[in-house]
């Protein structure tokens, strides 16, 4: 059995043994100390394979009391059945042959296991059982060490029941949670690619729960059996971490959702890709999730092949601590780069969030800018801010066409600001500026994020061929509540004030309507 060293092994247990908070802590380390002093030691070594799966060496079966065993049993939507079955289309089913081509890795025991090894056809499926939620010792591990998998018809990587932290409370809900506690861990190994691509299970309704309407034609009620829209899913809150270098790297390719935590979602660490056809992360507890991203580096593109999609999108909460965060929303869909319902919080790192709209971005520890732009921009063209020497603090290339670009960085400092899309400068028609508090707008800066060392950007981050940039055939664009097509709502983006070719930052919040290339 490998053993993965570990500093501080004392500190892993007593996390496993504490319970998640509402309690902010500030964060004194950096991503490497935290993930060297948690990494876990005596991982259980599963090898994937088509042909056969090994665990510590020895063939895995079909013996449900063992730690881990193998079945074909994946919970996937099934094709053929009616209205009183669930929600899903024609499109989100699948034919029991394909369901059966997969084979499930369960895990169901708490305990560290690294997985490595290709499995085209299946899914590592987490769960320790119906009491395992309230039970603090009822945590996984789970190694990412070079795998390899692949799921047609459900998510690829799956927690069901394992030790949830956190409360489904909305009255004492916060965007300050701790999940070190939680009974869902992924960890990157250093030095390690990752590829996980998977599908989604479409809400199937409990079947001795479903109520008809008057008329028979339709469900009137029923309650969730399964729903799971994310190729890297969780029920329960979720951690990952990177290694003590923070080399290791996870590629999800995501037919709908990609990394999605049904409470509470937390990133220490890690080099992270997403490509998805939905949101690249969600977390879906209505005013309550909170996705907290404290170290690593997040890369995510939607290519739009669901007509929709934000970079990130908390039901609840997002807040930033530290780390890398390049997001690009769906082209040509009314959606955000980063969106959150109860407020988004930059305290730190580097964000650059690209889409069509704007979510409420709420008082941080750092500053950051908006500009929101009279027409949509080509995604190809590299946007570039200067401070007053001329310094490039911000380049970046945003993958999809967009009209609302979010920047936030260390070296964003008051003073004044030119903004460029390839040779070209672009100003104002007249800005706005929105303080914070009592303070007055400011704009975020800093260089331009380079690729942690180890990071590699998977071929397949690009988007499908005629996909990211306009709706696939036959699909409209996808509406807000408010009606709108992915256009800007009246009076978003419009500017007051004189026109400038000077974007003046003051320590805050800044947001500058009508930027367009100057005549």
């Amino acid at each position: 059995m490998k053993k993965h060293t570990i500093t501080a092994l004392i500190l892993a247990m007593t996390l496993m043994l504490t319970a998640c908070s509402n309690t902010h802590t500030e964060q004194t380390t950096t991503d490497a100390q935290q993930t060297e002093s948690l990494l876990p030691a005596n991982a259980v070594e599963i090898a994937l394979g088509d042909s056969e799966i090994k665990v510590d060496g020895t063939p895995a079966d079909g013996d449900e009391s063992k730690a881990v065993y193998v079945a074909n049993d994946i919970i996937y939507y099934e094709d053929g059945k009616d209205f009183t079955y669930g929600e899903g289309t024609e499109k989100d089913a699948h034919s029991q042959e394909d369901a059966a081509e997969h084979t499930v890795v369960h895990i169901s025991q708490p305990g560290t296991y690294s997985v490595k090894g290709i499995l085209s056809k299946g899914q590592i499926a987490i769960d320790l059982g119906e009491d395992a939620e309230e039970n603090p010792d009822a945590v996984v591990n789970l190694i990412l060490n070079d795998a390899d998998i692949t799921c047609d018809v459900a998510p690829a990587v799956i927690f069901y029941n394992v030790y949830e932290c956190g409360e489904k409370d909305e009255e004492t809900a916060s965007k300050d949670v701790d999940t070190s506690a939680a009974g869902a861990n992924v960890f990157i190994a250093d030095g390690t690619e990752n590829n996980v691509s998977g599908s989604y299970v479409a809400r199937i309704y409990k079947p001795d729960t479903v109520e008809l309407s008057d008329d028979g034609t339709e469900v009137a009620d029923a309650k969730k059996l399964h729903k799971y829209d994310g190729a890297f899913y969780s029920k329960m809150s979720m951690n990952v971490y990177g290694g003590e270098a923070g080399t290791g790297v996870l590629n999800i390719n995501a037919t709908n959702e990609g990394m999605d935590s049904e409470l509470h979602l937390t990133i220490n660490g890690g080099n992270i890709n997403i490509n998805s056809g939905n949101d690249g992360i969600n977390t879906n507890e209505d005013n309550i999730s909170v996705t907290t991203i404290n170290g690593g580096a997040v890369n995510i593109l939607i290519n739009g092949e669901t007509g929709e999609g934000d970079g990130i999108d908390s039901n609840g909460w997002l807040v930033i601590n530290g780390g890398t965060v390049l997001a690009s929303a769906c082209s040509f869909s009314a959606d955000a780069g980063i969106d959150s319902d109860k407020g988004i919080h930059i305290n730190g790192g580097t964000v650059i969030a690209a889409g069509s709209m704007l979510d409420r971005i709420e008082d941080g520890g750092q500053n950051y800018a908006v500009f929101n732009f009279k027409d949509k921009q080509d995604g190809k063209n590299a946007v570039t801010l200067k401070n007053d020497k001329d310094e490039i603090i911000m380049e970046h290339t945003p993958t999809n066409d967009y009209s609302v670009l979010i920047y936030s960085g260390e070296n964003l400092k008051a003073g004044e600001y030119t903004l460029w899309s390839g040779d070209t400068q672009l100003g104002t028609s007249g800005g706005f500026g929105m303080g914070m508090g009592d303070r007055p707008g400011a704009m975020p800066g800093g260089e331009r994020p380079e690729m942690p060392e180890g990071m590699k950007k998977p071929e397949n981050m690009e988007p499908p061929e005629g996909m990211g940039k306009e709706p696939p055939e036959g699909m409209m664009p996808q509406m807000r509540p408010d009606g709108n097509k992915g256009e800007r709502p009246e009076g978003f983006g419009n500017s007051v004030g004189e026109a400038s070719e000077i974007f003046e930052i003051s320590d805050g919040a800044n947001m500058f309507g009508g930027v367009a290339l100057l005549e």
